[in-house]
């Protein structure tokens, strides 16, 4: 009797496409792996560090990797790609500031992945550890630098949680397959937050 591939398992330590460990993939893998993960939403965020100087504006980077690690101690993480040039210069600094953004800042999103001239000019303060919060964002988290563990072509960072708060109540902006987007809860099924 004769088994379909569909129904076949991979025997431990097979290759498959996403099994990094058994050489480089190949192309068509590493697409295919990018278009079936891009079914999955992620929420956006824009990382920002202390400014390097008075004069200069605060290094800043969209997310789209953001994620609570811990309660004990308060924890969250996100996963800047190794090729970034913004990384480096906020882990020089030891802490950063994770703002969340809103569905109505895709345009503000946009300002910050292409490096617009103008980009800073909005409403922002200063945090307690030198980083920019911004002024509009759901949310924010302000950060020292916990640790960091290479994850292939990323880095998983982790930073310890020193402040924090929500500054209204607005649905997340996502990145889905491709497009943004906003998502909140059903009706239904949404817990009221104290």
């Amino acid at each position: 009797m004769s088994h379909s591939m569909e129904n076949a398992r991979p025997t431990p330590g097979s290759p498959t496409p996403g099994n990094p460990r058994h050489g480089s993939p190949t192309a068509a893998a590493t697409e295919q792996f990018r278009r079936v993960a891009g079914h999955y939403p992620t929420g956006l965020v824009l990382v920002t560090g202390p400014r390097p100087a008075p004069h200069l504006p605060p290094p800043a980077m969209v997310m789209g990797t953001f994620t609570s690690v811990s309660l004990q101690p308060t924890l969250v993480g996100f996963l800047p790609s190794k090729s970034s040039t913004t990384w480096p210069r906020i882990r020089a600094a030891g802490r950063f500031c994770v703002n969340v953004l809103a569905a109505d800042q895709e345009q503000l999103c946009h300002s910050f992945t292409s490096a617009a001239p103008g980009r800073w000019e909005i409403p922002h303060r200063e945090t307690a550890t030198g980083s920019a919060a911004l002024l509009d964002a759901i949310a924010w988290f302000d950060c020292e630098l916990a640790g960091e563990v290479d994850a292939g072509d990323h880095w998983f960072v982790t930073g310890a949680v020193r402040d924090l708060g929500v500054q209204r109540s607005a649905p997340p902006l996502v990145f889905l397959r491709g497009g943004y987007g906003a998502c909140g809860p059903r009706p239904d099924t949404a817990a009221v937050q104290r």
